[in-house]
């Protein structure tokens, strides 16, 4: 199993049904999330949360996967900076308060298994802001295929 990875600041602020980064799974491969972080770039707090999603909503800007190992294949999970329509927002997985601070954050991690998020077009994992104002913020999700 190989280990890949994507970052970035998000383009949208993030509400309760739309997600301000995004990783889904392809139509023939799954994954194993294995970490996930999420950095403040404002001084307001705010409250943020990972959750699946069960459908897509509209994807916003396309994000570059890399591999930890340049030698392994291409990855099949595909990542998103944020959307322009809202996804259908599943379990929450986590949930943390970023204080107001520049980078002020939290890093997530998932053990032994990770989360598994089986094969299909329309399943994933997101961060959403459950409640109060969204700010945009830094992020990164690693997982395993």
């Amino acid at each position: 199993m190989a280990r890949y990875s994507i970052a970035g600041r998000s383009t949208i602020a993030g509400t309760a049904v739309r997600a301000l980064a995004s990783l889904y799974a392809a139509a023939g491969s799954g994954f194993k999330l294995r970490e996930v972080g999420v950095f403040n770039t404002t001084s307001t707090a705010l409250a943020i949360a990972l959750v699946r999603l069960t459908a897509t909503g509209t994807q916003g800007a396309g994000l570059t996967e890399a591999e930890y190992d340049q030698d392994a294949p291409a990855p099949a999970a595909t990542g998103f900076a944020g959307h322009t329509a809202d996804a259908t927002v599943g379990q929450v997985l986590r949930q943390a308060a970023l204080g107001a601070a520049v980078g002020s954050g939290v890093i997530f991690t998932f053990g032994d298994t990770g989360i598994v998020v089986p094969a299909g077009t329309s399943g994933g994992v997101g961060i959403i802001v459950p409640t109060g104002a969204g700010q945009v913020c830094d992020y990164y999700f690693d997982w395993d295929e």
